[in-house]
């Protein structure tokens, strides 16, 4: 059964639309902060950064107003707001609006001891963003319908007649529009509208997120899907690993399908905490959160990757510096103008 998706905002195509966006559960992100409080805009999911930021409230004594809301609805909503908006750091779910924020000059310059602290592939060139956890791309299988050998290991692959139907992703989820960034970064603009417009052509299940993608591989009502890592992990780890119908395959190297993106964090303003809470991200209690609560792969020296997933060194992705995700503009333009909306 196709899944129709409600897109949230499009990064950057709003802003040429109007300037106020309204965020469902976090009130208005424009309304003047609070007296002395740390003021997080959060891209990610509240009820996993809601328990991080109570951590760090407890282990540094600093009051945190922290607002959730989309990714892209954030970005939209700071690029409006300018060098006056409320928020001290931006907590993103990927590194494109991380970049787009910093292209416009919105982002404090970090210091090297944050910037040098991750690894140097998994965060911004510039020092005006600092990496917090990595999220590879995989192709998810219902594992009673086909072998790991039978799956391709090119995305391209699924626009063959032979998977009509049969594949489904989520067009207006944030991390989908980074990887199709990143498959224009490493192939073009071309090879990437080409691909759109070959999966709309293939009759594409569409999907609003990514777990509803792994859900329906799960339950047998669909067959491929393009997600990131964590969530198998996290349902396997629910469910139990042999209890999964749903199985996951690294593309092959250089696939644009093999793109290692990352969750990051940006200052904003000049608030003596912001540097605090960074700093906390990336430490090793804040990367063991992230381990242990996400899957996500940690991006400092002695925190280890969850069990069971590849080291972050072996996978390969195209050869691209993740500052050049930042363009998300046209790869929503390509994405809207091949109908996946």
């Amino acid at each position: 059964m196709r899944h129709r998706s409600s897109h949230p905002a499009r990064l950057l195509v709003a802003i040429g639309i109007g300037a106020a966006l309204t965020l469902s559960g976090c009130g208005s992100p424009s309304v003047d902060k609070d007296d002395g409080d740390l003021v997080i805009y959060a891209g990610r999911d509240e009820g996993l950064i809601a328990p991080l930021i109570k951590a760090f409230e407890n282990d540094t004594g600093v009051d945190v107003d922290v607002r959730y809301a989309e990714t892209p609805e954030f970005a939209s909503t700071i690029l409006v707001e300018g060098k006056k908006s409320p928020a001290d750091v931006f907590l993103s779910q990927d590194a494109g609006a991380l970049g787009a924020l910093s292209k416009e000059g919105l982002l404090k310059k970090l210091p090297k001891g944050i910037t040098g602290a991750v690894f140097e592939d998994y965060t911004s060139t510039d020092g005006t963003w600092v990496g917090v956890t990595g999220r590879a791309r995989v192709i998810a299988y219902d594992g009673e319908k086909l072998d790991a050998d039978e799956v391709p290991g090119k995305v391209e692959a699924f626009t063959a007649d032979e998977w009509k139907g049969r594949v489904g992703f989520p067009p207006g989820n944030a991390s989908f529009q980074s990887f199709i960034t990143g498959f224009r970064v490493a192939k073009g603009n071309d090879a990437a509208k080409a691909w759109l417009e070959g999966m709309a052509n293939n009759d594409l299940q569409k999907y609003e997120k990514n777990d509803l993608v792994l859900e329906a591989i799960n339950e047998g009502s669909l067959d491929i899907g393009l997600i990131n890592h964590y969530y198998w992990y996290q349902l396997a780890a629910e469910v139990g690993t042999k209890n999964m119908r749903a199985q996951i395959k690294f593309a092959d190297p250089g696939d644009p399908g093999a793109l290692v993106n990352v969750t990051g964090a940006g200052i904003l303003s000049d608030h003596p905490d912001a540097q605090t809470f960074v700093e906390y991200l990336i430490s090793e209690a804040g990367q063991k959160y992230f381990v242990d609560n996400t899957f996500e792969y940690p991006l400092i020296e002695g925190v280890e990757a969850p069990e069971g997933l590849p080291a972050l060194d072996e996978l390969k992705g195209p050869e691209i510096d993740l500052a050049d995700l930042a363009d998300l503009e046209t790869s929503v333009n390509l994405i809207d103008a091949a109908g996946l909306n």
